[in-house]
This record gives C-alpha cells, structure tokens and sequence, in this order.
C-alpha cells in the first residue's frame, strides 16, 4: 500500500536529482544511475510510478534502500533539531 504526502520541496528535490540524472548519463564526470535512483527514492511518496521504481531497485539491493532511507530518517530529525534550535536561541532574546 503506497502513502501519499504530497510535498512542494519533495518534488522540486526529486525532479532535480532527476534531471541530473539524465544529463549524467550524457556527461562523463556525473553518475547519472545514482542521481536517477537518489531523484526515485526522494519522489516516492509523490508518485505511483516511483514508488514502483524503488520497488524494482529494493528487489535488486534491499541492504542499500534500507540504508539510504536509515540515513533519511537521520537527516530529517537532524534538520528540525536544528529548526528547534534556531527558534530557541531566536525566542530566547526576546
């Protein structure tokens, strides 16, 4: 069963990553395959078809997927401490 949580920055991020993805397969110096896979695993909650892709690239390296979406799950706590922080040492003058 697939979630939707529809988020503007999720999609912009993913689309990026995408593009990068594509002008990675065209340019020596860029690894279009992990900027497509990374672009996947960020539009996954958007769209069908990504939450489809993931699945493909989880059958093939399930160890990997659940060690980017580990390292996800860090980032975004590690993102709103810092949002915390930020809006305490903000109020604290106050």
């Amino acid at each position: 069963m697939m979630e939707f949580r529809p988020s503007v920055a999720r999609k912009a991020t993913g689309w990026c990553l995408i593009v990068l993805g594509v002008f990675g397969t065209v340019l020596p110096f860029l690894q279009g395959f992990l900027f497509l896979v990374l672009g996947t695993f960020v539009l996954r909650h958007q769209y069908l078809w990504a939450h489809r892709g993931l699945g493909w690239v989880e059958s093939r390296w399930p160890d990997a997927v659940a060690k980017v979406e580990g390292m996800e799950a860090r980032l975004i706590e590690r993102v709103r401490g810092g949002g915390r922080r930020i809006r305490a040492t903000l109020t604290r003058g106050r």
